[in-house]
């Protein structure tokens, strides 16, 4: 029964996010969008309220302890995404990161054209961009109708954006690079129509869409834009309770918004002091201010060259690959790589993320790391970086996610923000106790990212929750990390875009580090850090309430599988 309701789920999941299919490795909905269309929503949401009742029905005494953890993370999952998708933040929603000027484009990195077939559903997707648009075109002007509009700023970088690629000519925009592709196995007449149709649907249907999208944002959006004084969800209608909504989701955690900002703030203070204690020693300062201002204003603390960025994460990966077997039992079979971000997105996109394997085995899992303006790119937040989004970061928990035999497939593939982030910060700290970093100066990038996590308690909750200004979050990064000022201001926009998603960082940082203190007390020399780790990643990104229940319930022995 609860495998049944589990499997129905997710390819009902994939059926409705057919791009996640396809990022993923499952090309079965390569010919299709997602359908934004309120009909096609709504009949989403009803569909995941039944499989909620059914998840629910599930008697959990009757379950083996795997399976109550499953039966828990499906009721978790639906839960979320039926109290964010009822937000409707979504309608109004204006993303320079993942909006569909980044998107589409991006598809090409994920979409495999080996044969004919695969090459007609390319420019089936490629012709369905227009309608997609046309739908997301309505939306934005119900919302308006509704007072739900988004933010100045971030609306003008889409705008920024959209002009970078309508600049090009159609030959050269990323959606048409398919059609450059050799395909000597297949015939002429294939390779030719092929092409042919792929560049009439970019020139037909891409172009004009990305057009219409982009006049609807300059003269209907941007007018009536919420000024960047007023950024949060609380200046939008319904917005209090949406925010509330998103934090659950992403924090698996009812918590109050005031209650987080605070939590944000004493670890503001404790990364401070230590910020003025590591100045002191390395760089001969005497407060906060002159330490950060030392290491923005410092240019050998900058790299040179893009080829520098790239060769330093690279070299870092590397590194750690090479440490892990000491810290972790179980370790993923798929490789990863690190390749730099698309240059269409490089100047709106922030300073690195990272992308899953393909199910399939058929692309490994990538760290992108943004080589745009390398004089910007501190040299002492590189390690860190390379850690928290490759390894032991998030490729190892996600690709020893992915390969978890006997979970169903949604148990692999999805799960709790607070999971992923959690421990991709905690790996920032973990590291260092494996010993990856080069010296000290290095862990100033551990402290500027942890008080970066740490700020965006603050900002977050501070712009949708308090009435906070997008420059009162700056500045208050600003005066609090050692992050560049350009990568505060998009990690700004990315939090008014994104309302929550920041929180889950430092909320799953702290509880797995609660946890670990907790095992660590009460198993005393039966604690191995190898089995906790293995303990915490083998169940996929479960909830930290669940999360909580497993580490609680083990007893120091290795884990299983």
């Amino acid at each position: 029964m609860l495998r049944t309701v589990a499997d129905e789920f997710w390819e009902a999941y994939l059926q409705d996010r057919p791009t996640w299919a396809t990022i993923i490795g499952d090309h079965r909905h390569d010919d299709r969008l997602d359908d934004l269309s309120p009909a096609a929503i709504s009949a989403s949401v009803a569909r995941d309220r039944g499989f909620l009742e059914r998840a629910r029905a599930v008697d959990p005494a009757g379950l083996a302890p795997r399976e109550r953890v499953t039966r828990q993370m499906l009721v978790d999952v639906l839960e979320g995404l039926i109290a964010v998708t009822e937000t409707r933040v979504h309608e109004w929603a204006v993303d320079p990161l993942d909006g569909p000027q980044t998107q589409f484009p991006n598809l090409v990195e994920y979409q495999v054209v080996r044969t004919p077939t695969d090459g007609r559903h390319m420019v089936a997707r490629w012709r369905a961009m227009g309608p997609y648009l046309d739908q997301a075109i309505t939306d934005l002007r119900r919302a308006l109708a509704d007072g739900r509009v988004a933010v100045q700023k971030p609306v003008e970088r889409v705008v920024d954006e959209l002009r970078g690629i309508e600049a090009n000519p159609v030959i050269d925009w990323k959606l048409a690079a398919p059609a450059k592709a050799a395909h000597d196995d297949w015939s002429e007449r294939d390779l030719a129509g092929f092409r042919r149709d792929l560049l009439a649907a970019v020139e037909e249907a891409v172009r004009p869409a990305f057009r219409r999208y982009r006049e609807v944002l300059e003269t209907e959006v941007l007018p009536a834009a919420r000024p960047n004084t007023r950024p949060g969800l609380r200046h939008v209608p319904g917005g209090a309770e949406a925010y509330r909504a998103h934090i659950r989701h992403h924090t698996s955690l009812d918590l109050d918004p005031a209650a987080v900002h605070e939590t944000g703030r004493r670890e503001i203070a404790r990364i401070d002091a230590a910020f003025v204690e590591l100045g002191g020693r390395r760089l001969g300062t005497t407060d906060l201010a002159s330490t950060l201002a030392a290491l923005r204003k410092d240019p050998a603390l900058r790299f040179s060259t893009a080829d520098e960025v790239f060769e330093t994460a690279r070299r870092s990966l590397e590194r750690a690959q090479a440490a892990t077997p000491r810290w972790f039992g179980r370790l993923p079979t798929a490789p990863c790589e690190v390749v730099p971000i698309p240059e269409h997105a490089q100047a709106h996109q922030t300073i690195a993320y990272y992308s899953l394997p393909a199910e399939d085995g058929s692309r490994p899992g990538r760290y992108y790391i943004n080589l745009y303006a390398p004089e910007t790119r501190p040299r002492y937040e590189a390690e860190v970086l390379a850690f928290h989004e490759a390894v032991p970061g998030h490729h190892l928990q996600i690709a020893i996610g992915q390969e978890l035999e006997g979970l169903p497939a949604f148990q692999r593939m999805l799960g709790a923000t607070a999971f992923f982030e959690g421990w991709g910060l905690y790996t920032e700290r973990l590291s260092d106790e494996m010993g990856l970093y080069s010296g000290d100066m290095d862990r100033f990038g551990i402290l500027s990212f942890d008080a970066w996590r740490a700020g965006r308690l603050v900002v977050d909750t501070g712009m949708h929750a308090l009435g906070w200004t997008r420059n009162e979050a700056i500045a208050y990064l600003h005066d609090h990390t050692a992050l560049g000022d350009n990568n505060i201001a998009n990690e700004v926009d990315r939090y008014i875009v994104m309302p929550a998603q920041a929180l889950a960082y430092k909320v799953g940082q702290l509880e797995i580090l609660r946890l670990r203190d907790e095992a660590r007390a009460r198993l005393g020399q039966r604690f191995d850090i190898r089995a906790f780790h293995d303990v915490v990643l083998g169940n996929g990104a479960i909830s930290l309430p669940t999360l909580a229940d497993v580490v609680g319930s083990w007893d120091g022995s290795p884990a299983e599988g």
